[in-house]
């Protein structure tokens, strides 16, 4: 079999247009191995380069899809890379594209082994979100036990990932979201303050019981600038990983910067070098894995939906209307 099942996009098309189509099995560069997915992850990200907002980086494939998992069918010839990974062997992981799609070529540092007692569709929802949150907390701030962080969108994938790993390290957490069913699975997972932004400021709420942040972790951008700043604790971070309010931010209050010493700073993951995420990777590893053997940490998937499928759940992610991460799935086939 040289061809394989994909879902196809066109950008700028609506949801509504993502279809299943045919391409050819990508071929292996040096350091890759070829996985058969059984699942992969939905992001917003996705819904992005759809729309046309968030090209593929050069030389990677176009087909949507940041993360998958599945089993190793083929290895390169010209294997450089010192895991121990093999063939057959059950792994999920980070592409920079492709995922969406029945085989996918991956950098074979980027890739996990499957936890114990986990199915190997539900761990496609780990690594885009897992890694993410991991990064925002550790590598581009270093969180320390006990210090107060903010995240919002704290029901979405990244958010309830973000929840998880600051609680085990001791932290206090608080969370917005849009409604209360959000806020309840935040709650859940430890959230110990949560706000419904449609109904309250939540630089007023949180105020009310927290002296300040030492961390807030933001999608929105727009308005929420100013607030967050106010926020902050002397020598805060304010780190940004999306902007769903648009590209412009508020009218920016320099002198709480200055006076805060705050940091404010963007981050993102797609584009860094293979050398980067293969450190992330095994650092995240190294780190967090066990515990999801032990079921400590787990991905909070919100729904799983067929290949076939893929419009709905990209329409469900622009409606902000789930909690945690939609994955998609292929049928077993056999190469």
């Amino acid at each position: 079999m040289s061809q394989m099942q994909f879902v196809k996009h066109v950008e700028g098309c609506a949801p509504s247009a993502l279809k299943v189509n045919y391409a050819d099995i990508p071929e292996l560069a040096p350091g890759q191995v070829l996985l058969k997915v059984a699942g992969f992850g939905v992001n917003r990200a996705d819904t992005l380069q759809r729309q046309g907002k968030y090209p593929a980086p050069k030389g990677e494939s176009d087909i949507l899809g940041l993360e998958a998992s599945g089993e190793i069918v083929q290895i390169h010839s010209q294997q450089t890379s010192h895991s121990n990974f093999i063939l057959n062997d059950k792994v999920f992981g980070l592409v920079a594209g492709g995922g969406y799609a029945e085989y996918v070529a991956v950098n074979i540092e980027h890739l996990m082994a499957v936890p114990k007692n986990m199915s190997i569709t539900k761990a496609a929802g780990i690594a885009e979100c897992f890694l993410t949150a991991y990064q925002a907390l550790f590598i581009e701030n270093k969180l320390q036990p006990a210090q107060q962080v903010l995240i919002h969108a704290g029901a979405s994938g990244v958010g309830l990932a973000a929840i998880q790993l600051a609680k085990r390290h001791g932290c206090k957490v608080a969370v917005t979201a849009s409604n209360q069913s959000k806020l309840d699975l935040c709650k859940q997972l430890g959230a110990d303050l949560a706000v419904n932004y449609q109904e309250q400021d939540f630089a007023i709420e949180i105020s009310k019981h927290w002296q300040g942040c030492d961390l807030i972790v933001d999608f929105v951008a727009g308005d929420y600038l100013n607030r967050n700043l106010q926020l902050l604790n002397m020598d805060g971070n304010l780190l940004y990983l999306a902007m769903l309010a648009g590209r412009y931010a508020d009218k920016l209050d320099m002198a709480m910067i200055l006076s805060k010493r705050a940091t404010v700073k963007g981050s993102t993951l797609r584009n860094r070098s293979d050398q980067y995420k293969a450190q992330l990777i095994k650092e995240f590893r190294q780190t967090c894995l066990a515990d999801f053997d032990s079921g400590k940490l787990f991905p909070n998937i919100d729904t799983e939906y067929t290949a076939n499928d893929m419009g709905q759940a990209h329409q469900r992610i622009e409606n902000n209307n789930t909690m945690g991460k939609l994955i998609g799935a292929w049928p077993s086939r056999k190469p």
